[in-house]
């Protein structure tokens, strides 16, 4: 009975915050993060984004944590609000204490306006700059590929109006003036995959599968086209025959880049053999495309390409956490 007394004193002379910290696991990989990065060393350019005039405002630290979760975990604003308040592994993350208030779900919107496309992608740089320098990404061989971000899965409603407009159909041409999201369009890999939105084209590096450079665009651009954006310098790309053009052997050789394109059948120098070889090479980084999230959450190119961004940063850094402290060994070439 007096040990039980004495545990319950001790409860409550405990602050909030050791508290706090004795309920998130030791081995949560929240706490991983926090010794892969230094988020205060990230998020210190933007506090300028706020006034020191008027009432404070949410540290701009516990903001660009809290969405870092929201991605890693693929929360919707009003589910990042529910895990703030419920989820103490989150609560512990993000900077907040145990009873304090945390923001509604309005925050969020306003937090990704505030910080912007530009931003973000420069975090995402900086944070493959320390992934890099932790021995992550091996810079010899990259995997460039595309892979398709639905903006609306039917127009039919769009449709219907564009027929009483007395049009024969909703294509490329007339969509902007029917969909609401007027960047948006169709695109196709096949006759049997066809969608309405855009193209999310990554360049990923072949040591650990982690993105190194992305860019988005709407779905009837080519892949090819966005090559100029991701491709890496002095490394060997392993594309499919999609990149099999011209203009991207030529984007290529300016980069000083050997190709490892897969070439179409029509192509006099296709060697089966060695495409064979290439298909095999890049078949286990394939999946870094498929485990992405095909459906975009906001409207407009640039929205969308802030979601991209940040959801590469969290899907580096949940690998970093998997790989992060085991020995890493050599990279090839070195």
């Amino acid at each position: 009975m007096v040990k039980r007394e004495n545990k319950t004193i001790k409860m409550i002379t405990t602050n909030e915050e050791e508290i706090l910290e004795k309920l998130v696991s030791s081995e949560h990989p929240f706490r991983k993060l926090n010794e892969v990065i230094n988020f205060a060393e990230i998020a210190s350019p933007y506090y300028a984004l706020y006034s020191d005039i008027g009432a404070a405002g949410i540290d701009i630290l516990k903001g660009f944590k809290c969405l870092l979760v929201q991605f890693w975990e693929d929360y919707s604003d009003r589910q990042m609000e529910r895990a703030l308040a419920e989820n103490v592994a989150v609560k512990w993350f993000c900077g907040f204490e145990l009873l304090e208030a945390v923001p509604d779900h309005s925050y969020f919107g306003k937090l990704r306006k505030r910080l912007g496309v530009k931003n973000i992608a420069d975090i995402f740089n900086k944070t493959n700059e320390i992934l890099r320098s932790r021995g992550l990404f091996g810079d010899t061989f990259k995997f460039i590929d595309a892979s398709a971000i639905i903006t609306k899965s039917a127009l039919w409603e769009e449709r219907d109006r564009a027929i009483k407009d007395g049009l024969e159909k909703l294509n490329n041409a007339v969509v902007e003036k029917y969909a609401a999201d007027q960047d948006a369009r169709w695109g196709a890999k096949s006759k049997n995959k066809i969608w309405f939105g855009y193209k999310r084209h990554c360049s990923v590096d072949m040591r650990f599968g982690l993105i190194d450079k992305l860019a988005v665009t709407p779905a009837n651009v080519l892949d090819f086209r966005a090559l100029k954006d991701i491709c890496p310098q002095n490394q060997m790309v392993f594309m499919d025959k999609l990149y099999d053009t011209k203009k991207s052997d030529l984007i290529l050789l300016a980069n000083g880049c050997a190709a490892g394109t897969i070439r179409k059948n029509n192509n006099k120098n296709k060697n089966r053999d060695l495409d064979g070889w290439r298909s095999k090479i890049r078949m286990p980084f394939e999946g870094t495309f498929s485990k992405l999230n095909h459906m975009a959450r906001y409207r407009s190119e640039v929205k969308v390409l802030f979601q991209c961004s940040a959801e590469a940063i969290a899907r580096n850094l949940k690998k970093a956490v998997r790989i992060l402290p085991n020995s890493i060994p050599d990279p090839i070439g070195a």
